[in-house]
Order: structure tokens, then sequence, then C-alpha cells
């Protein structure tokens, strides 16, 4: 695969990223609230169930995709979009471990549930994670627009 089309191949992983981040912040965690408690537990199960195809490996791939453009990429790429690109990406990748995957791991064991205080974390910082999802699909976007 030539470089441009790696880059291309990396936009379209970026925007479904955007796609599925903008769901989580506008319905997925914003509907929880609305659950009481069993159900609450009912429906994380199943959410839970399912990261692991539409988010964890798309995720991962676009991390993958982000360090690999540091080193295949279009000749003449600018440098501040390879590190910007990554830089993103790695922003989102420690702040889940450190804040937003640690806090859902606690939702799903407090007895509160949807009432509790890290749905409410969630909800207050997860704006962070969708901006840097939105910025590196957004550098990707102006960088792929800059070769082709």
């Amino acid at each position: 695969m030539n470089p441009g089309r790696f880059l291309l191949l990396n936009l379209v992983l970026a925007f479904y990223n955007a796609g599925t981040i903008w769901a989580h912040e506008v319905d997925i965690f914003r509907s929880w609230r609305l659950l009481d408690a069993d159900t609450f537990r009912r429906v994380q199960t199943v959410h839970w169930h399912k990261l692991p195809y539409w988010i964890f490996l798309p995720f991962g791939l676009a991390l993958a995709g982000a360090i690999a453009l540091m080193w295949y990429h279009p000749h003449g790429s600018p440098t501040s979009a390879i590190r910007g690109a990554l830089t993103c990406q790695l922003m989102a990748h420690v702040l889940t471990a450190v804040l937003w995957g640690r806090w859902q791991a606690k939702l799903s064991k407090d007895p509160l549930g949807p009432s509790g205080r890290y749905l409410s974390r969630i909800l207050s910082t997860h704006w962070i994670r969708t901006a840097l999802i939105n910025a590196y699909g957004l550098i990707l976007l102006v960088w792929t627009m800059q070769y082709f």
C-alpha cells in the first residue's frame, strides 16, 4: 500500500472513531442516567461485551496507525500533522486508561449505578476524549486534503 492510501485509510478509521465517540458523548452515557440500578446493570453488561469489537479494536488500530504514520507517510507530510496526530492519540489512550476506563470499571461495581459519582465524573469530563478524537480526525483530514 502506498503512503497516500495508508494516510487515507487512517482518515477513514479516524472518522469511524469520531462517530462512535459522539454516540457515547451525546447518547449512550447520558441515557444511562435514565435507568434504574437493575436495568443499568443489564445495559452496561451488554455494552461491555460489545466494546472489544466496535470500540477497542478501532481505537487500538488508530493508535497503531498514528505510530506508523511517524515513519510511513507521504513525502512532504507536515511534521506538525505527524506529531499532532500522534499526540492526540497518545493523550486519548493515556487519559482513557487513567480516567474513563477506571471510572467505567468502578461504575460497573457501584451499587448506586447511574446515580453514583462515577457516571457524573464521566459525563463531566468525557468531552475531553471527544475533543481529542475529533482533533485527530481533523488533523488527518487537513493532512489528506493537502496531499491529494
